[in-house]
């Protein structure tokens, strides 16, 4: 074999090395994304929105403590799988979804799978509080999802991520959808998100944690959603599809290129 010979050899071995590396490391950000049912997720979901609860300036009398509920976050899980950037509609329709609240909020998040993480999610919405006056109840820009994050009748929360191949209304691609859903939902027309005042000092009925009220009843889990589609499984599935169908494309790359380099050299 010449020098010219070994060279393209050695490109093509480069390029087949390369594209490996690239597909199974999107492929593994793509499955690792956390499920419904994972207790570190759940768990940062509820700390950062506790924290950012806890943390507003001016302070508040009468901020909830939030908690997880299972059923908020099938809801959630559902609509991220329909992957669009836009808001569920038939939260808005008292009792539709879940029979519990007369509405539920909505929070969503559109980025690639590489830059997500529940935290960082969650932070930028939290972000829009510099958009935000509280004093003449005034929004520069968007503020929506913050006031929602800070609500403070707002006590169940329920979140989950959904790998999307395309999502509607946007130009990501093999990207990810986080939403969170709240009960009950926040963002009603010309009011604060919570009373200014000593923390806790307008729920003396209730146990102040970390300047939140927080009260046993609260943490009970609501009554389950009226049945939807099927959360997990049939999405699992696709995802393994998604994953493997360009290895195997990769492979069979591969397989091309090899069959032309020894025909090459066989001349």
């Amino acid at each position: 074999m010449d020098t010219g010979g070994w060279k393209i050899m050695d490109s093509c071995l480069k390029i087949m090395i390369f594209s490996l590396l690239s597909i199974c490391n999107w492929a593994y950000k793509m499955d690792s994304l956390p499920t419904i049912d994972n207790e570190a997720f759940i768990k940062e979901c509820v700390d950062i929105h506790n924290k950012f609860r806890s943390q507003v300036t001016p302070k508040a009398s009468n901020m909830r403590r939030v908690s997880w509920d299972a059923d908020l976050a099938k809801v959630a899980k559902e609509w991220a799988q329909k992957c669009k950037f836009e808001h569920n509609p038939d939260l808005n329709i008292p009792q539709k979804l879940y029979p519990s609240f007369s509405a539920v909020g909505e929070n969503l998040w559109i980025g690639s799978i590489g830059a997500f993480s529940e935290n960082e999610a969650i932070k930028s919405w939290n972000d829009e509080v510099k958009n935000y006056d509280f004093q003449n109840k005034k929004c520069t820009g968007v503020c929506g999802h913050y006031t929602q994050v800070v609500w403070a009748a707002t006590y169940k929360i329920g979140c989950a991520v959904q790998f999307c191949p395309k999502i509607a209304r946007s130009v990501i691609t093999n990207g990810a959808v986080f939403v969170c859903d709240y009960g009950p939902a926040g963002n009603y027309y010309n009011m604060k998100p919570y009373k200014e005042g000593e923390p806790c000092s307008a729920c003396k009925e209730d146990t102040c944690v970390d300047q939140l009220c927080t009260n046993p009843k609260w943490d009970e889990e609501a009554a389950s959603p009226k049945p939807g589609t099927e959360t997990t499984k049939g999405h699992r599935k696709v995802s393994l599809v998604l994953i493997l169908v360009p290895i195997f494309v990769t492979l069979a790359i591969i397989l091309i290129i090899v069959i032309v380099i020894k025909r090459y050299f066989a001349r």
